[in-house]
């Protein structure tokens, strides 16, 4: 999709539907709309603003057609409770709508500010909005969509001094959408290996430095409780290394690891037939991080980014790990296998190891964890957790800045209490209560990073209906919060 920032006044609109916006209640009009008015003989004084049955409520819509054109009008609720992210859910739902409505597939949106919001964030999250609102993954489809919107214009009178940003915007939904892609593909095509190829590709075309760790150099490398978890499968385990370097040095380094368990049986421990259902999901950690560093190779931030996943399937077989056996993780902590099923915890163990040996300043860790967390917070909250607490807040508040929410749950030195084993170190599970808070203590063992936090998206990385901008399936969920913090 081709979006692109416009003034209306000085040129000719070639889009054949005009998307604009109006508050509750309230008939005062834009400079923009007040041209528009005067370029379409009065359409939207006369056609839209006086009849009675358009209110501006919030998402309400109304078409007129103007010179083989369609002007949508579109409620923008009420002016005072107006914010970024209602200009984001407009952008996603209208965009939708307005397939129907054009011939030429080409959209312009002009939404109104409130006097308080900046103009540029309004352009962002118009664009990042329709990207969003755009996306499906069609591929194995016989059928494709064909009514797609191709061009999307922004109106505003200083082009200039939106562009930047409707162009981070254009990256930010690519990362989602190529993230979005990677969570959709079945576990037959997105194997280890294959999840490996990819960022090898994304690699060579992004200028970014890669590793990939064979099963091999894993077992030299002390990789045990990863190992042990992928031992199962047929599929070679892979560890992901990428690298972003800024050119002119770095005021800080990151590490961002995700989980990457390209299919969840559950190993021995086996799931029910409906808990496996959506398991090709567990790499949703990889595939956000991954996505990160596609957009991160081209914002270039003068941040040090490395980008690690350690990729396995947890299957039942002979060769599978099995409750009782006892772990020697990267770090020399030893770990009694109470459930195969509590895999994640075992790969990210041994990953935030590695992470301490990179000397970096912050380690964030994304991943599928517990269902523990979709019990206290849902489908729309991402659970977060750490060991520093202004880190926690800033990257709380970052996620409000990109339209994610985050909600803090307790991790206390005690609940080690729940992990005790009689034979190793900690067991890898604790009793049925806290289960969220309880596994980070268990990953907080496996990292000496002064700024650390685990993000479960467990709940947010894939959803079974629609929610706002959202569309049902994969997310990208903490996509943007990442970019975010990364960028800022």
């Amino acid at each position: 999709m081709e979006i692109f920032v416009k003034n209306p006044l000085d040129t000719e609109l070639s889009a054949d539907v005009i998307i604009t916006g109006f508050y509750e209640n309230d008939k005062e009009l834009s400079e923009i709309q007040k041209g528009l008015d005067e370029k379409f003989n009065g359409v939207i004084s006369k056609n839209i603003l006086g009849i009675e049955n358009f209110k501006g409520k919030y998402l309400e819509t109304f078409s007129v057609p103007v010179a083989g054109k369609k002007i949508l009008a579109v409620g923008l609720g009420k002016k005072e409770e107006f914010n970024n992210d209602k200009v984001r859910e407009i952008a996603a739902k209208t965009i939708k709508t307005t397939e129907k409505l054009s011939k030429n597939k080409t959209v312009a949106y002009n939404i109104q500010n409130n006097g308080s919001m900046c103009c540029c964030k309004i352009a962002y999250n118009i664009a990042l909005g329709t990207i969003m609102g755009e996306y499906d993954f069609d591929k194995y489809k016989s059928k494709k969509n064909e009514e797609k919107i191709t061009t999307v214009e922004i109106l505003h009178a200083k082009p200039e001094k939106l562009t930047p940003v409707v162009e981070k915007a254009k990256i930010t939904g690519d990362a989602m959408n190529f993230t979005k892609d990677l969570i959709f593909e079945p576990a037959e095509y997105a194997t280890p290996t294959k999840i490996s190829e990819i960022a090898s590709n994304l690699a060579s075309e992004n200028g970014l430095k890669i590793r990939v760790y064979n099963k091999d150099e894993l077992k030299n490398m002390n990789f045990n409780a990863f190992l042990a978890v992928g031992q199962g499968s047929v599929q070679e385990p892979k560890m992901i290394h990428l690298k972003y370097t800024p050119a002119n040095g770095a005021k800080k380094k990151i590490a961002i690891i995700g989980k990457g368990i390209t299919f969840d049986s559950g190993g021995l421990d086996i799931k029910p037939p409906a808990s496996m259902l959506t398991m090709k999901t567990d790499m949703s950690g990889c595939a956000c991080v991954l996505g990160v560093m596609k957009a991160i190779s081209k914002l270039k931030p003068d941040v040090e980014v490395h980008m690690i996943s350690a990729l396995c399937e947890n299957m039942p077989s002979g060769s599978s790990y099995k409750v009782g056996d006892v772990l020697i993780a990267k770090n020399g902590k030893t770990i009694e296998v109470d459930n195969t099923d509590a895999e994640g915890r075992l790969t990210l163990a041994d990953a935030l190891t590695f992470a301490d040996e990179l000397n970096v300043d912050e380690v964030i860790d994304v991943a599928t964890l517990t269902g523990a967390v979709i019990v206290a917070l849902g489908n729309t909250i991402t659970g977060i957790m750490g060991n520093d607490e202004e880190f926690v807040k800033e990257i709380i508040e970052d996620g409000k800045e990109a339209g994610e929410t985050l909600w803090q749950l307790p991790v206390f030195d005690d609940m080690q209490e729940n992990l005790k084993s009689d034979i190793a170190d900690m067991r890898n599970t604790g009793s049925r209560y806290a289960g969220s808070s309880v596994a980070a203590r268990f990953l907080s063992n496996f990292t000496n990073a002064k700024k650390w936090v685990h993000l479960d998206i467990a709940g947010t990385a894939f959803i079974d209906k629609p929610y706002k901008e959202l569309s049902k399936g994969a997310t990208a969920a903490m996509v943007r919060t990442l970019i975010k913090h990364i960028t800022k």
